[in-house]
């Protein structure tokens, strides 16, 4: 059985007894490169970019990037790469307005469409898992499937709740607030939170990044492996539903069949950005967190220096991408050669021991 090496468990952190600063550096050096570049735009945009008005439209547009990039987080620990998270989103989005306007009630139309999400995931799974198909190939598969079905349900057309049908309740989801933040962007958050909990203090947590770390080896430890991809893709599915039906509910009667693939390359970013800080080597919940917010505040930034550029947001998402997949690269080649060297010379010569 092949083991998965693309999310490393431990590739990028610092060697025990590296000096404080060089610590500080690798853990938090996007941090400091996030609060640089918000300094940045400040200084040169104070009256459009550091402003309460900006905040609420950043968090309010980013609440489902947020959420997707967590989507594809998840898989990631267990050393999978779900590709069909922006399809998904874009049907789920769909049908949580179209089924409404079939009639069906607001709640029963959330409760189906989670289920739609966890079934998408299972689909994942078992292509992965049972027919063993590489996660790359088999979640763009299905990804284009899903992009098939959403296109022939719609038509290719724009779904439009022309007479006012769906509930306001429906409405709601995306127009409360707690304070001066949107409500999305808080369910956003409080996900990251349950993330993180789960992978840091729970033992779920642990066996995932062993899982991902090396399949094999936690199989010999007694870790079901298969049990922990199939989670992890499942909950993926469940996540991409909860963007979809955030999404639909921010568009306010409208849901586009093609909208769902914008989404992804903005989330892959983020997630392995945030694989190269706060747990470095590691994909990590609150490293995904910043990896959303540093590619927020960087193509607000460059929109608003560079007005009617709508390339920036492509590029510097693309960018980002490379870059975060770069340093990963980088750091891991170099302690892979490091724990080589060291290797070389703990091992015994041999000479002295003739007795």
């Amino acid at each position: 059985m092949p083991t998965h090496t693309s999310v490393r468990s431990t590739a990028l952190e610092p060697r025990k007894g590296a000096p404080a600063s060089r610590r500080l550096v690798t853990v938090y050096g996007m941090v400091l490169v996030t609060a640089a570049l918000f300094l940045f735009f400040a200084l040169l945009l104070p009256d459009t970019f550091a402003t309460l008005l900006n905040f609420r439209l950043l968090t309010a547009g980013n609440a489902v990037p947020l959420i997707l990039a967590l989507a594809v987080t998840v898989p990631m620990i267990a050393g999978k790469i779900d590709l069909s998270v922006g399809y998904a989103l874009g049907l789920w989005q769909v049908l949580a307005l179209s089924l409404q306007l079939a009639g069906l009630d607001y709640r029963l139309t959330i409760l189906l469409v989670l289920v739609g999400g966890a079934a998408v995931g299972l689909i994942n799974a078992l292509l992965i898992e049972l027919a063993q198909v590489d996660a790359f190939v088999a979640t763009l598969a299905t990804g284009q499937v899903i992009f098939a079905i959403t296109y022939w349900y719609t038509g290719g057309k724009q779904v439009v709740d022309a007479d006012g049908a769906r509930a306001a309740y429906f409405d709601d989801l995306a127009t409360w607030s707690l304070g001066p933040v949107p409500g999305p962007f808080v369910i956003a958050v409080v996900l990251a939170v349950a993330l993180w909990v789960v992978l840091e203090f729970l033992p779920i947590g642990r066996y995932l990044y062993a899982v991902g770390a090396n399949p094999r080896a936690a199989e010999l430890t007694g870790i079901r492996r298969r049990r922990y991809v199939v989670g992890s893709m499942v909950v993926s599915g469940v996540l991409c539903a909860v963007g979809g039906i955030l999404l639909s509910a921010r568009q306010g009667g409208v849901a586009q069949a093609n909208i769902g693939p914008d989404f992804m390359l903005p989330a892959l970013a983020a997630a392995f950005l945030g694989s190269t800080t706060i747990r470095p080597g590691r994909v990590n919940a609150w490293g995904t967190l910043l990896g959303v917010v540093i590619t927020t505040i960087g193509i607000s930034g460059l929109q608003q220096l560079l007005p009617g550029r709508f390339y920036l947001e492509p590029l510097f998402n693309g960018l980002t991408l490379v870059a975060a997949i770069t340093i990963a690269s980088l750091a891991s080649r170099k302690r892979l050669a490091s724990a080589e060297r060291h290797q070389l010379v703990s091992v015994p010569t041999g000479k002295g021991n003739t007795e």
